[in-house]
């Protein structure tokens, strides 16, 4: 029975009745408009206050998780609770005004005392149930008014819209009687008082009225309410009995019937209908929705006579309804009160949105007054206009409800119509979102409005007809000299090339700039009239507006007015003047008055011209403007300047195409992309010859952070908010600017002096000071800040920028997007919004309700084509893209919107088919704009968010995994053991997929073929010198290349690393939907994650941030402690110990990695004594797990695997830094620290983590100095390897022994062993596929390669890292690519690539996150850069580089990259120094000595990169001699010889000898002959082809200047 009741209440019918009172359901309605019904009643109106107030808070509210559903919850459950009692009670709800309601109990007369009654009861009882609730923190509070009486309805409309009204006394004292209620009250109307019975309710007088108080019913003890409600009931006509007694209303069970449902469809808006017949839930027609509001009230002569008044109320909602309609604008509600009859029409409801809405608004508001101050009956007609952000959805209750708007805007409409009575008027929004011309608008004074606190500046709409009102239409023009126009140098450029061309020649040019709105195409032609100033030119600028499109010949008015001087004459009479003087010899008297209409002058009508027909007029008029304007060219060229041209009326392009025929001017035009094909005038302009149309683009992220930092007034940004404002914008400038208005206005941003932010001590907030600065160029521009005082912006404590909530405007132009599309194709973008701003069309189809592929791919194409999303076949194609910024100019000579009509239908067909191939092809999808996602995503309500969110983790989490590439393994290994993360139930085939990932063997891996070799102790026996235990290892790894070649596809993958789209496509996006979930526990599991997998790509800065969120949610996680919680912690503590390695910050990495290890129970000793007694300790367990792994037990379990594993990494981390220490007891303390990490990798019985550990030992050991032992740990490395099985993680394990190996041995200077050992590592890297990995070695490798002075192969080298940095996008390759080539013009004589390629690319990479932080690459480039420009005594260059070096020295790592860079800088140092010498700088001798003492401390760390000693020896020689001390200059340079000799660096040997040579040589070189050296740099295609001979590129040397032995000091 409740399915046929659930069936019967899904009908469209019952639906549709939801929407509308029983008095239309069941009315016997004439078919005749207007028509009337008299009946008699008693009348509830309901008033709710504080929703107003409600709305405005959460219209307003920063987040994205405001929610419509929460407004939508608190409204529904006051209003669905007094609908539920007034339908108990028998009413009938006539309309919901907002936050207000009108119930009738429609009977006859006889029975209105009893009625009056009941509904008194019904009254007290919805008091009962609310009294003085606060939700939200609001006081809602419920005031009554009751009327009873003689009431009348009107039914109007036309053929596709009904609407009706309740009119008469008892309608009007319903209104008064509420009016006069306070908090709680029920109010008795006079008639109403009179009727009652009065024995039953206890009132109270009102003073000076004649209407009461209700206190109570004063029911007789005898008295049976339920009785007497029955036998009230019986009246009521539609009021539920019998089988249906336990309904709310009868509608709900209404039959199909066809005839009936169209009826009723009529009072339903439009939207409302479509989604009713969509299916549509209430709630997905519930949102906090930017709108504008029209407010039409209609006063009456005769207000009372409802037969008087239909007539003109059915003519004016006629006409309302017409205009609205073509203007896509609704009307919403018709009320009928003692103050006039009122519409509420609403624009940009869902469905609706469209451009220029306000525009519309105010065009519709304007026609509508005009046309009902005609309208005979109505007296006075008053229109108020407000826009802004209301509730638009349903309120009410499940079987009587209606569409409403509610909020603060909606008030301000409503107080503006009656507080300003007879004329249009908007608010200071309307407004300034209109973009009308000023002149069209009045500002009134202010007057007090009931509610409204402060409604801003008021403004009268004079009327929206375009009239020459002379000076007012110019190009305004806010130029200033500190403000530069950013990020459109190349379209000035353009400009000022052509208009060179205009000035020389004698024909026409046409320059058009098309840009979509918010571009900057009014700001680029407020420069150009500014730049295009000067003599023998005139220069004329406009702004048109969209109504002068509709004017005839209006443009070409504006013009010729300026022309002829007509612009400044404020009289008509010096207008007269100006006129006769242009054009006595041109023009008989007679006709002047030719010019009466065009230019408002008041000469004589002649015979001739009252004979003249209008397009004869027009035809004289245009051939006289055409001999002024070839009169006026004779004198001084013309530039015409037309902002918004695509609202040039049809007359005006007629003339221009005939004008730039006929005389040689210079028209520049902006104009927006045309919707509908222009005229034909237009269209030949377009194309013809000397026309150049250029497209504007999104400018530069440079180019926006340049306007932030000047709109701002700051010398920086954080680069949060950099790459906010970046993705937020898309480049476009003014969406750049209403994110910024929305993060002042919502107090987001703080300000600070930049002194005190440099100073600031290292924590892990400030970690990275990531100020994001101007580019220098700027600089050069007042920011107009005080000296001393330059301040950078900060965000606000707690700030989210990635979950605010969208600026209104935007999200209006997002709403107009979505509006257009079909419900289809909306449903799919509101889907897609959930799984965020990139995501994969399979998750896509996942969530999608009821869609088959094929349909969903054809809606995809559609939307790609619409420019909605981008498509792209792989991650690295999204990235590439991502980086790649699109070009802000393009020079066309047609428009992208002028297409052919032509075959035009059948082009698109085969454009889409296409697009729908492309998008099968793709499988990653992507929003063109991040407000579009956050607009859709803001549509949904709650419940159905969690629904969807539950949806995208559910199937997302199957693939939360390293890529097959990898074996799947998690970026924490062993880390889903640690807590239950899982919504899906394991299978077999997911648990098998899950072990085999953590590196568990199945019985057949592990009789998987073994590398055939000799058994270990054959190979490494105790007899055999380094040199064959050299030749061993090497010959090993020749027999790995050779089994891994390409078609061993068991051994070698298929495809390159999908790691890094892993990342993007899955584990972030979990993080957000187990966020979106409330799961913090889960989110927080996948941000640990997704920092992990950031930190393994080297972008520092993004593994920061997912921390950062990650320590969110662990604060909220603090009270749950357990083991997993603990554990969490710890990986925490260790990645963020790992980003403070790599950034430098040796202390706080300490820090941090002793906390992770405390937290998983390895105590690391505080002090000397107890590391004395825990090396002890561990020496014991370092024997204990030996000899287990030689009985080879059971492994641990899989939670102590986890928590070995994160101990290994941070036992790794810690020895490193304590090595950096030149304390003399921290080595124990790394001793202490590399012997845990090798006990730990021995406990965890991994063979990776063994021969880790191994390498690890051994490296700790040859840089402490122990001769014997390090290639024990050596040799035990590589035995570990030899029985692994040649599969999987087998081979990548030889694989990262060679690499490690190998750069160890470049560390220790063992050059030609590290090259023997590279070239293998990275064949091995290249055939797995795993590019990172080949890049890291190739750096390593290309660095040994130049020392050794071994170009051809270097060639090769760099050619590799080269393709790696282009097909993958590897910026980091691409850095150290131009490292070395930039250090081959300095030390070994040819050129790679050249200086400037290298400069460029340092210039748009220095801000790329990755490199900027990352320590050492960008130190080693800016110190190439000034040396570069220290040798050629360029000091002003060189100190811009050598300052940007300064803040990125004390960033130190024990890494090869950072220890080439601080040689570098020193390098940079010495030759500052020698130039403070040579100008006998007061402070040089003290320079020289700090620079020795760091030198020698440098030195002194040798332990760490001995491959660098050579060089830092050299440079201590350099400044000993430079400041007279020849015998310490002796010492070095001899140690400096031996060493380069030693380690075969070749390079620092030539270099040195040649050095040496000049210094002692008795000929001296005064003259600086590096700018000749450099002239004949020969390029390296000259030295591979034998052109030019290798002895002399040795010569091409900077020989070091000095005057030998003489102490300047």
């Amino acid at each position: 029975m409740n399915s046929q009741k659930e069936e019967l209440q899904d009908r469209a019918i019952v639906r549709i009745a939801a929407h509308l009172p029983d008095l239309i359901v069941y009315g016997d309605i004439c078919p005749e408009r207007p028509s009337v019904d008299y009946f008699d009643g008693v009348l509830m109106f309901v008033d709710i206050s504080g929703f107003t107030a409600m709305t405005e808070k959460f219209s307003t509210a920063m987040y994205m998780d405001r929610g419509a559903e929460q407004l939508v919850e608190i409204l529904n459950h006051y209003i669905s609770a007094i609908v539920e009692k007034v339908l108990i009670f028998g009413g009938d709800i006539l309309k919901f005004a907002g936050d207000a309601l009108l119930a009738l109990w429609k009977v006859e007369r006889k029975q209105l005392k009893n009625m009056i009654t009941v509904v008194v009861k019904c009254s007290l009882e919805i008091h009962e149930l609310f009294g003085a609730q606060e939700s939200e923190g609001l006081d809602v509070r419920v005031k009554i008014g009751l009327a009873a009486g003689h009431i009348s309805m009107l039914v109007f409309g036309d053929e596709t819209r009904n609407f009706f009204l309740v009119i008469g006394q008892t309608v009007n004292d319903v209104r008064l009687a509420q009016n006069m209620a306070h908090m709680n009250d029920v109010i008795l109307s006079p008639n109403c008082w009179q009727l009652c019975d009065r024995s039953m309710i206890e009132i109270e007088r009102i003073p000076d009225q004649r209407a009461v108080k209700v206190n109570f019913l004063k029911l007789p003890p005898t008295f049976n309410f339920d009785e007497f409600f029955t036998k009230c009931m019986t009246f009521m006509d539609y009021y539920p009995s019998g089988d249906n007694k336990n309904l709310l209303r009868l509608a709900c069970m209404l039959e199909s019937d066809p005839h009936l449902e169209m009826s009723l469809q009529k009072y339903v808006m439009e939207s409302i209908s479509k989604q009713i017949d969509d299916k549509q839930l209430r709630g997905y027609l519930s949102e906090l929705r930017p709108v504008t509001i029209v407010f039409v009230n209609l006063v009456f002569k005769d207000q009372d006579k409802v037969e008087v008044i239909s007539s003109a109320i059915q003519d004016a909602s006629v006409h309302i309804s017409s205009v609205l309609r073509d203007l896509r604008g609704q009307i919403n509600k018709v009320f009928m009160f003692d103050k006039g009859c009122s519409f509420l029409c609403v624009f940009g409801f869902p469905g609706e949105k469209a451009p220029d809405e306000v525009t519309h608004a105010l065009e519709s508001a304007v026609g509508i007054f005009d046309f009902c101050s005609q309208v005979h009956k109505i007296h006075t007609v008053s229109i108020g206009v407000a826009s802004g952000t209301v509730f638009c959805g349903i309120v009410g209750h499940s079987v009587r409800h209606e569409y409403t708007v509610i909020g603060q805007k909606v008030n301000i409409a409503a107080r503006m119509m009656m507080c300003y009575p007879g004329i249009v008027t908007c608010d200071s929004v309307t407004y300034n979102s209109s973009n009308l011309p000023a002149y069209f608008f009045k500002e009134l004074p202010k007057r007090a409005m009931k509610g409204v606190a402060d409604s801003g500046p008021v403004y009268q709409c004079l009327g929206l007809n375009e009239k020459v009102m002379f000076g007012m239409a110019y190009l305004i023009c806010n130029r200033s000299e500190a403000y530069p126009l950013l990020g459109r140098e190349k379209e000035l450029k353009y400009f000022q090339s052509t208009m060179k061309e205009f000035l020389t020649s004698n024909c026409s040019r046409i320059l058009m700039y098309e840009g979509s709105s918010g571009y900057g195409k009014s700001q680029l032609l407020m420069e150009i009239e500014y730049l295009s100033q000067g003599e023998n030119h005139r220069t004329i600028a406009i702004a048109l507006t969209k109504i002068g499109f509709h004017q005839n010949f209006y443009t070409i008015q504006i013009l010729m007015a300026n022309v002829l001087g007509l612009d400044t004459c404020k009289h008509y009479k010096e207008r007269q003047a100006n006129i006769q003087n242009r054009v006595t010899t041109m023009l008989d008297e007679r006709f002047y008055c030719i010019f009466n209409d065009i230019f408002h002058v008041q000469f004589p009508i002649s015979r001739e011209v009252s004979k003249m027909s209008s397009r004869r007029k027009q035809k004289q008029l245009e051939a006289l403007f055409m001999k002024i304007l070839e009169k006026t060219v004779k004198q001084e060229r013309i530039i015409f300047i037309i902002d918004e041209g695509q609202f040039v009326d049809s007359a005006s392009w007629a003339f221009l195409e005939k004008l730039i025929r006929t005389v040689p001017v210079f028209l520049i035009m902006s104009l927006s992309p045309f919707v509908e094909t222009p005229c034909e005038a237009a269209n030949s302009i377009i194309k013809n010859r000397n026309t150049t149309y250029v497209t504007l683009g999104a400018v530069q992220p440079s180019d926006i952070r340049n306007k932030v930092c000047l709109d701002l007034n700051v010398k920086g940004i954080p680069k949060e908010l950099d790459l906010y404002l970046m993705e937020g914008s898309c480049g476009i400038p003014f969406y750049c600017e209403e994110l910024l208005k929305n993060l002042e206005q919502h107090r987001v941003l703080v300000f600070q002096s930049m002194e005190s932010e440099e100073k600031a001590n290292v924590t892990w907030n400030n970690l990275f000071k990531s100020v994001a600065k101007p580019t220098e160029d700027l600089k050069s521009f007042t920011l107009d800040s005080e000296e001393g005082n330059d301040e950078v912006c900060k965000l606000a404590s707690g700030v989210r920028l990635k979950n605010l909530s969208p600026p209104a405007t935007l999200k209006e132009i997002s709403l107009v997007q979505l509006d257009s599309m079909s419900l289809s194709h909306q449903m799919l973008v509101r889907c897609a919004a959930i799984t965020g701003l990139t995501f994969t069309t399979e998750l896509l189809f996942e969530i999608l309700p009821c869609w088959n592929m094929k349909m969903m791919i054809k809606a995809l194409a559609t939307l790609v084509q619409s420019n909605i999303f981008d498509c792209f076949r792989n991650g690295k194609e999204l990235r590439v893209a991502l980086k790649q910024n699109s070009s802000s100019f393009e020079v066309n000579y047609r428009s992208l919107s002028l297409k052919p009509m032509e075959g035009h239908a059948c082009r698109e067909d085969e454009k889409l088919r296409e697009l729908e191939s492309e998008v099968i092809e793709c499988h990653i999808i992507r929003f063109c704009r991040p407000m579009m996602q956050k607009t859709a995503y803001e549509l949904w309500l709650k419940d159905q968010k969690v629904t969807m969110h539950l949806k995208c983790a559910r199937f997302l989490e199957e693939n939360a995994h390293r890529c097959d590439q990898c074996y799947g393994r998690e970026f924490i290994p062993y880390h889903h053991f640690t807590m239950d993360i899982r919504l899906n139930s394991l299978d077999m085939d997911s648990i098998r997929r899950m072990a085999k990932s953590q590196g568990f063997k199945t019985e057949e891996e592990i009789n998987f073929s073994r590398i055939e070799i000799t058994r270990k102790h054959e190979i490494f026996s105790e007899d055999l010198s380094p040199e064959e235990i050299r030749e061993k290892i090497l010959s090993f790894f020749d027999i790995i290349v050779t089994k891994m070649s390409p078609s061993q596809e068991d051994i070698v993958p298929l495809e390159t690393c999908q790691c890094e789209e892993v990342l993007e496509l899955v584990l972030m996006p979990l993080a957000y939907h187990f966020l979106a979930l409330g799961e913090n526990s889960k989110a927080l599991y996948y941000f640990l994650e997704t920092a992990s997998a950031y930190l393994k790509l080297e972008d520092n800065y993004m593994a920061y941030t997912y921390l950062n969120e990650g320590e969110r949610l662990l604060k909220t996680l603090k009270k749950k402690k357990s083991w997993s919680h603990t554990f969490e912690l710890a990986t925490f503590c260790s990645l963020k110990g790992q980003v403070c390695f790599n950034m430098g910050q040796m202390m706080l990495a300490k820090k941090m990695l002793r906390k992770a290890l405390r937290l998983l129970n390895r105590i690391f000793p505080y002090n000397f004594v107890s590391m004395i007694f825990y090396t002890h300790v561990e020496k014991n367990r370092h024997l204990y797990y030996t000899g287990l792994q030689a009985q080879e037990c059971s492994p641990p379990g899989n939670k102590r695997l986890a928590e070995l594993y994160q101990q290994a990494i941070c036992l790794s981390f810690l020895w490193k830094i304590y090595r950096l220490n030149y304390f003399f007891h921290y080595k124990y303390y790394a001793h202490l620290a590399a012997l845990m990490g090798l006990t730990t990798a021995l406990e965890m019985q991994d063979d990776f983590q063994i021969i880790k550990a191994y390498l690890d030992y051994a490296l700790h050991q040859q840089l402490a100095g122990y001769e014997g032992l390090w290639l024990k740990h050596e040799i035990m490395a590589m035995e570990q390897i030899f029985n692994l099985p040649l599969k999987g993680r087998g081979v990548e394990t030889v694989a990262y022994v060679a690499d490690t190996l190998g750069c160890n041995k470049f560390l220790m200077g063992h050059l030609d062993l590290a090259i023997d050992l590279g070239s293998r590592a990275q064949k091995m890297w290249s055939l797995l596929r795993n590019p990172y990995k080949q890049s890291r070695v190739l750096r390593w490798l290309s660095r040994c390669l130049y020392m050794k002075n071994r170009y051809k192969q270097l060639v090769q080298v760099l050619g590799f890292l080269w393709d790696i940095s282009v097909a993958e996008g590897h910026i980091f390759s691409r850095a150290f690519f131009y490292f070395i080539c930039l250090d081959l013009m300095l030390y070994s004589g040819f050129v790679y690539r050249p200086f400037s390629e290298c400069m460029e690319f340092i210039q748009e990479s220095q801000d790329n996150r990755i490199l900027k932080f990352q320590s050492g690459i960008l130190l080693g480039l800016y110190s190439c850069v000034a040396i570069w420009y220290a040798r050629l005594q360029e000091w002003g260059d060189f100190q811009i580089f050598f300052n940007k070096t300064k803040h990125l020295v004390p960033r130190r790592t024990p890494t090869t990259l950072y220890y080439q860079g601080i040689c570098r800088y020193m390098e940079a140092q010495v030759l500052h120094l020698q130039k403070q010498i040579e100008e006998q700088s007061e402070n040089a001798q003290d320079r020289g000595v700090e620079l020795l003492k760091n030198l020698e401390t440098l030195v002194s760390e040798h332990n760490i990169s001995l491959v660098m000693s050579p060089r830092l020896y050299h440079l201590m020689a350099y400044v000993c001699i430079l400041m007279g001390d020849g015998q310490n200059c002796d010492l070095f340079l001899n140690t400096a010889l031996q060493l380069a000799e030693a380690q075969g660096n070749l390079l620092e040997l030539g270099w040195l000898s040649m050095n040496r040579e000049r210094w002692y040589s008795s000929s001296q070189i005064t003259e600086d002959t590096w700018a000749q050296t450099l002239q004949k740099l020969p390029p390296w295609e000259k030295v591979v082809s034998g052109k030019v001979n290798a002895q002399d590129i040795q010569k091409n040397k900077f020989l070091m200047r000095v005057n030998i032995l003489d102490n300047p000091f």
